[in-house]
């Protein structure tokens, strides 16, 4: 069962950041199964580290690409990131030392962040990409 599934709705007119979204909705998608079958901590840890690695990765790749474009809202879009890091790096610490269960508010966050970013933040980009 799907959290959410990707559309062209969410598209940025990035192939390359595209699929990188995509490949971030299949990784929530997996943490929500992990955690809806019980499969146990270390699976959806697994998981959750994946999701926060891939992350890391995404978000360097995007930043270079804005950088290269000389988009002029570069400093603002990378404060959103360390923003939702650091909060994916306390979720995940918080998950390991047992103080965090992987609950159904959790996946909102990381769901809702993620469309929100994607919708709100990173749409603003399209014009920049797109010259």
């Amino acid at each position: 069962m799907s959290l959410f599934t990707w559309s062209d709705s969410y598209s940025v007119d990035a192939p390359g950041i595209d699929a990188q979204h995509k490949k971030l909705f299949d990784l929530i998608n997996n943490l929500h199964a992990a955690m809806i079958q019980g499969r146990g901590q270390e699976v959806i840890g697994q998981i959750l580290d994946g999701l926060v690695d891939y992350t890391k990765v995404h978000f360097a790749d995007e930043e270079r690409m804005l950088e290269k474009i000389n988009y002029p809202d570069l400093p603002a879009h990378v404060a959103e990131h360390d923003i939702f890091i650091r909060k994916a790096y306390a979720l995940q610490t918080d998950y390991r030392s047992g103080k965090l269960a992987m609950t159904l508010p959790v996946m909102d966050f990381l769901k809702g962040w993620l469309i929100n970013h994607i919708l709100k933040t990173d749409k603003k980009y399209i014009p920049f990409v797109n010259k």
